[in-house]
């Protein structure tokens, strides 16, 4: 658990320090509220690298079906992004996002196989069965 330190360029003679921990949760927060994210990934969720360019972050998640994952994707990027820049003084330099599974609604895996198999008779005219 690092202590990270910035100092306001306010003309203020006092330092903020910021465990990582914070800036940690503030990432998992904003990852978990975008929609069509289930989860994090358990043991891979999110690794911060604190650079002098910025903040770079690994996040991992497990997301629902019937998302487009380049538009999800791009949602957690800017969702991350902004809740880290506006909440604290640190300025994100890359979001690299990794979609670890999908997971399949329980109705709606059955319905969908249910949609593929079709019954062969139901094209057929009552008087073809």
């Amino acid at each position: 658990m690092a202590n990270m330190k910035y100092n306001y360029s306010s003309g203020s003679n006092g330092t903020i320090t910021y465990n990582s921990d914070i800036v940690n949760s503030i990432v998992t927060i904003a990852a978990q509220e975008v929609e069509g994210v289930h989860s994090l990934t358990p043991n891979k969720g999110i690794h911060l690298y604190f650079e002098k360019d910025g903040v770079y972050v690994d996040v991992s998640v497990i997301v629902e079906y019937s998302n487009s994952i380049p538009e999800l994707a791009f949602r957690i990027q800017q969702a991350i992004t902004q809740s880290v820049e506006s909440m604290t003084k640190y300025k994100i330099a890359k979001v690299d996002v990794h979609i670890q599974d999908v997971v399949f609604p329980e109705n709606g895996a059955v319905m969908l196989k249910k949609e593929h198999e079709k019954d062969p008779n139901e094209d057929l005219d009552e008087s073809e069965k």
